[in-house]
C-alpha cells in the first residue's frame, strides 16, 4: 500500500511539472527576439531571464541538493542565479531555442531523479518549486503586457479573442458583515510557502468588506471627481508618491463601457488607498481579506478556497490565462466564499492595508532570502491571484508582497469598513 501511495505522490508531482512548463512555454509562442531580451521596465528581468532562471532553480535544488549532482550547464550559473547580475545587465541572453534545451535537458535529468528520490521527506521542496516557476510565469505575463504597452504607444491592448461566458454584466456594488470572531489565518499543509506558516487562530472585531472588487466604473467616479489633483484624497507618502511619478490614471485602464464592469487593474497601493479615503472607506487588513475569503461560519473550518476544496477550475475564478485579461466582478458566481465575496481569487491579486512580515514562530524555507529578506516594513501585502496566475498558487492563504508604489503587476483592490 504505501509504495504504491509513494509511486501515486510522484506521478502526481511528475504531471504538475510537465503541465506547469507547458503552460510556461506557451507563453513563448510567436516571442520576437527583442521581446524576449530587453528589460522593458527597470524592475523586472526579461522574460528571456525568467526562462532560464528557472531551469537554473529546478537544477539547484533537486539535482545538486537533492540528488548531490555535480552543477550542469555551469556558464549560466552567474547569469540565472537570482543574485548573479544586476536586473539591468541580464539582457545578454543565450537564444530562446538554446534555454530551451538547458530547461529540457535539466527537466529530463530531474525526472530520472523523481524515479528513485525520497520523496516523501522531500514533497515540501517538490512542491514550492512548482510554485517557484508559477510565479515566475506570472511576471513573465505582465512584463509581455508591458511589452505591448510600449509598442502600442501606451495603450495596453488585451487579447479579446479568447471568449468568456459572463454569469451575468451588472452588478450593485455592496459589503457584506463578517460576524466577529476567531478564525484560522494560514496554513500548515505541505504545499504552504514559509510565510504563510504557522497557521493560528486569530480574533477580528465586526467589520464590513465589498463583495466585488472595486470596478472600473466605480474608479471613474474617483478620476471624474479629481482624485488624482486633489491631495486630500492621498496620505503624504502617496501624494509625494504621485508628484514623483505624475499619472492619472491606473496602468492598465481601458476607457470603454465594455470594461467598465471589471475589475480596475494596474494600480499602487497609494492609488487603492486613495480611491478608499474617497469612498470613505479603507483597505483591509490581511486577516480581514482571509478571513472573508475562506472562513466558513457554518462549519466553523477554513476552506482551501473560496468555493470549497475541488481545485480551481474555469468555471470557479480567472486564473491560469484561460481568458487572457480581467473579466467582470460578478462573472464566477460559483466561486464566492462562504461570506458572499465575490472574485477573491482570481481576475486580479487585491492590495491590503498590511506590511509583509513573518507570522509568530515563521521559519524560513527553503531560503532566507524567498520570504524573509522582503519583511523590511517597505513591502505591502497583496492577495487573492491574478488571471494569470497558475493554480499551484491560488488558494486564500497565500500572499504575495511588492513596493507600494509598484503599478505593473496586475493588480487591484476591494474595500473595508
Amino acid at each position: 500500500m504505501k509504495f504504491t501511495s509513494v509511486q501515486s505522490l510522484r506521478e502526481e508531482i511528475r504531471q504538475a511539472l510537465q503541465t506547469c512548463r507547458n503552460s510556461t512555454l506557451d507563453l513563448f509562442i510567436g516571442v520576437d527576439r527583442d521581446t524576449f531580451c530587453t528589460q522593458v521596465h527597470p524592475d523586472f528581468s526579461p522574460i528571456g531571464w525568467h526562462l532560464g532562471h528557472i531551469a537554473f532553480t529546478e537544477a539547484y535544488w533537486i539535482l545538486e541538493k537533492c540528488a548531490g549532482s555535480a552543477p550542469v550547464f555551469s556558464q549560466y550559473h552567474k547569469l540565472f542565479a537570482a543574485d548573479g547580475l544586476p536586473k539591468s545587465d541580464r539582457q545578454n541572453l543565450p537564444a530562446l531555442e538554446v534555454i530551451r534545451d538547458y530547461l529540457e535537458t535539466v527537466r529530463e535529468r530531474v525526472f530520472t531523479y523523481l524515479e528513485t528520490a525520497e520523496i516523501e521527506q522531500q514533497e515540501r521542496l517538490w512542491r514550492w518549486l512548482i510554485q517557484h516557476e508559477s510565479q515566475h510565469s506570472e511576471t513573465i505575463s505582465f512584463v509581455l503586457q508591458l511589452h505591448r504597452f510600449k509598442k502600442s504607444n501606451d495603450n495596453i491592448t488585451l487579447n479579446l479573442s479568447i471568449p468568456y461566458t459572463p454569469q451575468s454584466t451588472t452588478h450593485t456594488p455592496e459589503m457584506v458583515k463578517i460576524s466577529a470572531g476567531e478564525f484560522e489565518m494560514g496554513r500548515n499543509s505541505v504545499e504552504a510557502q514559509d510565510n504563510e506558516r504557522p497557521a493560528r487562530l486569530v480574533y477580528l472585531d465586526d467589520y464590513w468588506i465589498d463583495r466585488y472588487p472595486v470596478s472600473c466604473s466605480q474608479y471613474r467616479e474617483f478620476i471624474n471627481a479629481g482624485g488624482y489633483e486633489n491631495s486630500q484624497w492621498w496620505s503624504e507618502e502617496g501624494w509625494k508618491w504621485l508628484e514623483e511619478n505624475p499619472v492619472s490614471q491606473p496602468l492598465y485602464w481601458l476607457d470603454s463601457s465594455d470594461w467598465e464592469n471589471h475589475p480596475v487593474c494596474g494600480v499602487s497601493w497609494y492609488e487603492a488607498q486613495a480611491y478608499a479615503k474617497f469612498a470613505d472607506k479603507r483597505l483591509p487588513t490581511e486577516a480581514e481579506w482571509e478571513k472573508a475569503a475562506s472562513w466558513n461560519p457554518e462549519t466553523g473550518k477554513k476552506q482551501s478556497y473560496c468555493w470549497g476544496e475541488n481545485k480551481p477550475s474555469a468555471k470557479t475564478c480567472n486564473h491560469d490565462n484561460f481568458v487572457g485579461h480581467t473579466t467582470p466582478v460578478n462573472a464566477y458566481p460559483t466561486g464566492q466564499s462562504p461570506s458572499g465575496c465575490y472574485d477573491m481569487l482570481g481576475n486580479v491579486w487585491e492590495w491590503t492595508a498590511s506590511v509583509f512580515s513573518g507570522y509568530e514562530n515563521f521559519e524560513s524555507y527553503p531560503y532566507t532570502g524567498y520570504s524573509e529578506v522582503y519583511f523590511d516594513n517597505q513591502h505591502k501585502v497583496l492577495r487573492g491571484g491574478s488571471w494569470a496566475t497558475r493554480p499551484w498558487g491560488l488558494r486564500g492563504s497565500f500572499r504575495n508582497w511588492y513596493h507600494p508604489g509598484v503599478r505593473q503587476i496586475f493588480a487591484g483592490f476591494r474595500c473595508a469598513n
